[in-house]
């Protein structure tokens, strides 16, 4: 098993890893692995494609189920989302979730050249999808981001339409391809690469995403490793085009194979 070798850096993956969605308890044994993980002073960040929510409050929920970790250590695609906007003088029409409105709140969204997608649960109705499908038609050259490119995901025992399904209906409908702000970006992983300090082969990506977490981390060069928790399937292990460098059963039996290597 040679993927937990070597390795000088990790990122993880919260939903499904940590806790499970709509859970108000940590995954057994999430909370101790994390801190044998900083005790051995391998650097950790934790990369989410959560948008139903502010950074501030997905930080208040980690902590209040007993995780310990800095906000600059969580990588969201909100905040990424918004220095694009500024860098780009790109001022959106928003379908997000309104819990997480107030992370745009610097952002100029008057006279809107750009939409932005997010994991807007209830407020992806057509009336919304619509009005966002108009205004990119009525740009001459219409730009869309996703943030994120999930299909679905796991809310207790139900799997939950993510914002990719939507993304791909207003691609079809309008032409244009959305530039995906979170996994699987490679700019998104990049950037968190970048802020760990370790070159990507000394590095492994954690998560319960067969295509998001672990084929995203392994197109930027990382290794790609798939808890049975969260969204997982028997199925992802003979996925069509991603096969993970390690399967095991949560967060902790991972962290153990990394420190006894």
């Amino acid at each position: 098993m040679s993927w937990c070798k070597n390795v000088k850096g990790v990122l993880l993956d919260i939903t499904g890893v940590l806790f499970e969605s709509g859970a108000s308890e940590p995954i057994k044994g999430s909370i101790e692995a994390i801190k044998r993980l900083k005790d051995s002073k391998i650097p950790v960040r934790f990369c989410t494609n959560e948008t139903t929510k502010t950074r501030q409050k997905l930080l208040q929920k980690l902590h209040s189920i007993g995780f310990s970790m800095k906000e600059d250590d969580v990588f969201p695609p909100i905040p990424a989302c918004c220095q694009i906007l500024k860098s780009r003088g790109l001022r959106p029409h928003l379908v997000v979730n309104p819990d997480a409105l107030s992370d745009f709140c610097e952002i100029n969204q008057e006279n809107p050249n750009c939409v932005v997608l997010g994991d807007a649960t209830d407020n992806f109705s057509y009336q919304n999808l619509n009005k966002a499908f108009q205004l990119l038609m009525s740009l001459e050259t219409p730009v869309l981001f996703a943030l994120g490119g999930g299909k679905y995901y796991k809310e207790g025992s139900d799997l939950i339409l993510d914002v990719g399904p939507f993304a791909k209906a207003l691609e079809y409908a309008c032409d244009v391809e959305a530039e995906i702000v979170g996994k699987p970006s490679k700019s998104f992983f990049g950037a968190v690469l970048q802020d760990l300090g370790q070159p990507a082969e000394s590095v492994v990506m954690i998560g319960d995403d067969i295509v998001n977490d672990v084929g995203g981390a392994q197109s930027c060069g990382m290794r790609g490793v798939q808890v049975r928790t969260g969204k997982y399937r028997p199925s992802d292990e003979n996925h069509p085009t991603v096969k993970a460098d390690g399967y095991v059963d949560n967060l902790a039996h991972a962290i153990d194979l990394i420190l006894q290597s």
